[in-house]
């Protein structure tokens, strides 16, 4: 068996960092695998740019990224997140050809790596793991309050528009009519949003099988936390909150603003002299908010070695999230065995098991939010408890040798059934 991976990159983001690992988990367990990615950032030969790794072939991803987003500029009062439209020409089918999988597994697709149409050009069986709703959409990568993902888009909220037939209807279109007849099995990383794509009108009637993102527990593993801080510069004398994520403190889907409020409470209630917080994601802006507590800005982190040392120097992670298609910090973190709080919504009821590693805040109550981190750092020997059990989540269910075995799972039956149809 020969599996292809596609996605838009190896290393930066979120769903790249799970893409890779779940690579190097077939690597572990002896599947012939290659990942084919617009932006090559690592050094594995398996690792296959679509674009030379000159810097030529870097400007012409760039420009392809650039002429992908220009209908944006009909929109002006759009939100400014993130909104794809995949609609300029791409090499990749010939690359595919060139490769000659056996199957295909698409990841994270956008940042103008590959148009909508072209996965009917792509003569092969397809498991798409769905990393965040674009998919879906008519172009927004969560969709918040919105649901007109169910029908066929149109007056996006996103886009400031009031009109039916806007571009987001222009992008849903362009899926229904090119995805129609597609061979193709779903991977959703969470049971919500399993739920989600159910609920979509492009994949109601589709096959969905729920693989969480993997991770390599050798890698992320708990630290000692006095090694942790030492390295890090962080203080010995305080009980460490942690926050991150990319673009932590811009991206309201992270919840920052939810966190802040929590804080306020926090101090009010008499932990103010015993609290600092770690932000990661982000760095310290010129004019910081006022958190009540002192917080210590690390910045961009990509190094799997620097965020097992993150994970390992704090008490507590708190992902105040409003929606995940899974929560990979909140993974990464039990994999270093420190519990987590979050909101009792969406893919992070999939990571954490109320008070038994960590606690789930009732959505989206700030005071509940708040009583979830006194509970979890306030008895020393629960909170050992926690951290055990978080380690113990970590190894049996996130694992990347067990994420990689579910996929070669999956990917057996698919071609062994293409293969009795032939």
């Amino acid at each position: 068996m020969k599996v292809l991976l596609l996605s838009n990159s190896d290393r930066q983001g979120g769903a790249a960092r799970a893409t890779f690992r779940l690579h190097q988990g077939f690597q572990r367990i002896h599947v012939n695998s290659q990942m084919l990615v617009q932006t090559k950032q690592s050094d594995a030969q398996t690792v296959v740019g679509s674009s030379a790794s000159s810097g030529i072939g870097k400007a012409i991803a760039g420009s392809r990224l650039i002429l992908n987003q220009l209908p944006l500029k009909f929109y002006p009062h759009r939100d400014r997140i993130l909104y794809s439209l995949q609609w300029f020409p791409d090499n990749i089918t010939s690359k595919v050809t060139q490769l000659e999988p056996n199957l295909i597994n698409l990841h994270w697709i956008c940042g103008g790596y590959l148009q909508i149409e072209t996965l009917t050009r792509v003569n092969k069986p397809l498991v798409w793991t769905f990393h965040d709703m674009w998919s879906f959409t008519g172009g927004c990568h969560y969709s918040g309050d919105c649901d007109r993902y169910t029908k066929s888009c149109g007056a996006c909220p996103q886009l400031s528009s009031k009109r039916d037939w806007d571009l987001s209807r222009w992008v849903w279109q362009r899926k229904a009519k090119a995805w129609q007849n597609l061979d193709l099995t779903i991977v959703a990383p969470s049971s919500w949003f399993s739920k989600c794509v159910s609920s979509s009108s492009l994949f109601q009637n589709s096959r969905v099988e729920i693989i969480p993102n993997g991770l390599d527990t050798e890698k992320y593993r708990p630290i000692k936390k006095q090694v942790a801080r030492e390295l890090l510069r962080l203080p010995h004398n305080k009980q460490l909150l942690l926050f991150g994520a990319l673009g932590a403190t811009s991206d309201k889907r992270k919840g920052f603003h939810l966190l802040q409020p929590a804080l306020q409470e926090l101090s009010q209630s008499g932990w103010q002299d015993k609290l600092d917080l770690v932000v990661f994601g982000a760095s310290q802006p010129e004019n910081p908010p006022e958190l009540e507590f002192k917080a210590h800005y690390l910045g961009h982190l990509n190094d799997d070695l620097t965020l097992a040392l993150v994970y390992s120097a704090a008490d507590v992670m708190i992902v105040p999230s409003i929606q995940e298609s899974f929560g990979q910090t909140a993974s990464e973190s039990f994999a270093c065995g420190t519990p987590v709080v979050a909101f009792n919504a969406t893919g992070l009821k999939d990571i954490v098991d109320h008070q038994q590693n960590g606690y789930l805040a009732q959505p989206y109550k700030i005071e509940d939010l708040a009583r979830g981190i006194v509970w979890v750092l306030e008895n020393e020997e629960r909170h050992q408890k926690l951290s055990h059990r978080a380690r113990e989540k970590a190894e049996q269910e996130f694992a990347m040798e067990i994420q990689a075995g579910r996929y070669l799972s999956l990917f057996t039956e698919i071609l062994e059934k293409s293969d009795r149809q032939k």
